[in-house]
C-alpha cells in the first residue's frame, strides 16, 4: 500500500507526470528533458529525483551525462504504463511535449550519424573480408531463439545492431559498451524502431554492472559480438560474464577463426588474430561453462578465392549448469 501512494503521489504532478509519459517513449539526460518541457535545471531535476524515488524512473549514469527512463520492470513499471494507457485513452499527452521531443531526438541522431560517417570506411573494409553478415546473424538467430530468454545482455554492443536482431526473440535487452559515441548510435537505432524493451548502457565488459543473485539483474543471454579481438584479455570478459548468468544461461561468442591479417594489428586495433575452439573452450572451462555448439561460417565461395585473405567467422555457445532439483526425502521405513 505505501509503495502504491508513494507512486500516487510522485505522478500526481502535471511536471511529473509529463516527463514520465517523456521518459516512457525515450531515454534523456536532464538537459534534453528541460528542453523538451521548456522549464529550469533545477526544477525538472528536483522532479526527476522525486519520480526516482518512487521507482517510477531509473537513473544511469554515462560520463559526464546523467541518462533517465521510464521504470522496464516490476511495479514502477506496471504503474507507468497504467498511466500510458489512460493518457493515450483521454489524449493527455502533451502535443509540444511530443514536437519538442522529436526535435531533440533528431539532433541527436545527426550527432550519431556524424560519428558513424567519420568511422564507416575502417567497419565497412572489415565488413567486406569476412563472412557475409546476413548468414553471421541467421546463425546467431538460430543459435539463441530455441529457448526463451528473458533478459539478454549484448556485451560491447557498439551499434545496437544485436539488439536489433534479436528484439523479437527476447522480453527485455541490455547492450553495454564503453564508448558514448558507439551508445549514442545504439540508442538513435532502437528509438527509431521503437524497441523499447531494449536499452543500452555505459559500462566496462570486464566489470558488468550486473549479478546473477540480485533480483532481476541475472542474464539468461550473453552475446559477444565481434568484441574479443579488440581485447587483451578475452578470457577475462568471458568469466565475468558467467558470473552474471542465471543457471542453465548461455553464452554465445562470434569472432574469427585464426588467421594471418597483420594490418588488422595496427590499422583496425585488433588485438588477436582471431580464436582457436581450444582456446575458447579453455574460457569456458575457467568460467565454469559447458561447451553446447560451435559453428564455422565461411566466406562466400563466389566471392572469396584461396589466398585473397577472406576470414572465417566461427559462432561458440556455451551453458551455464542449472541448479539440481532437491531429491525428494525418502520415507522411513
Amino acid at each position: 500500500m505505501e509503495l502504491l501512494l508513494a507512486m500516487l503521489r510522485a505522478a500526481g504532478d502535471a511536471t511529473r507526470l509529463r516527463l514520465l509519459l517523456v521518459l516512457r517513449e525515450a531515454e534523456l539526460t536532464v538537459s534534453e528533458l528541460t528542453q523538451v518541457l521548456g522549464q529550469s535545471q533545477p526544477r525538472v531535476s528536483r522532479h526527476l529525483k522525486l519520480l526516482c524515488d518512487a521507482g517510477l524512473l531509473q537513473r544511469f549514469k554515462e560520463g559526464s551525462w546523467v541518462f533517465y527512463r521510464a521504470a522496464d520492470r516490476g511495479p514502477g513499471a506496471a504503474f507507468a504504463g497504467a498511466l500510458l494507457a489512460l493518457a493515450e485513452a483521454t489524449g493527455t499527452p502533451d502535443e509540444g511535449d511530443s514536437r519538442r521531443l522529436a526535435a531533440v531526438r533528431e539532433a541527436r541522431a545527426r550527432l550519431a550519424a556524424d560519428f558513424f560517417k567519420a568511422n564507416a570506411a575502417e567497419w565497412e573494409r572489415l565488413r567486406s573480408l569476412h563472412a557475409p553478415e546476413k548468414d553471421v546473424e541467421a546463425a546467431i538467430v538460430r543459435l539463441l531463439k530455441g529457448v526463451p530468454i528473458e533478459t539478454l545482455l549484448d556485451a560491447g554492443t557498439g551499434t545496437g545492431r544485436m539488439l536489433e536482431l534479436l528484439a523479437p526473440y527476447i522480453k527485455r535487452g541490455i547492450g553495454v559498451d564503453v564508448s558514448s559515441e558507439m551508445l549514442a548510435i545504439a540508442r538513435d537505432r532502437l528509438e527509431r524502431a521503437n524497441l523499447h524493451h531494449c536499452q543500452v548502457r555505459l559500462a566496462d565488459i570486464f566489470r558488468l554492472p550486473f549479478s546473477a543473485d540480485a533480483p532481476d539483474e541475472g542474464m539468461d543471454a550473453v552475446l559477444f559480438h565481434q568484441v574479443l579481438h579488440y581485447l587483451d584479455d578475452p578470457q577475462a570478459a568471458v568469466v565475468d560474464a558467467a558470473r552474471v548468468l542465471k543457471p542453465g544461461g548461455r553464452i554465445l561468442i562470434a569472432d574469427f577463426a585464426p588467421h594471418a591479417l597483420e594490418f588488422l594489428r595496427d590499422e583496425l586495433a585488433h588485438r588477436r588474430l582471431g580464436f582457436t575452439d581450444r582456446e575458447v573452450e579453455g574460457w569456458f572451462k575457467a568460467a565454469g561453462l559447458t561447451l553446447a555448439a560451435t559453428e564455422a561460417i565461411a566466406p562466400d565461395r563466389h566471392e572469396a578465392h584461396p589466398g585473397d585473405g577472406k576470414l572465417t567467422v566461427k559462432i561458440w555457445v556455451a551453458v551455464k549448469a542449472a541448479i539440481p532439483a532437491h531429491p525428494k526425502a525418502s520415507k522411513a521405513a
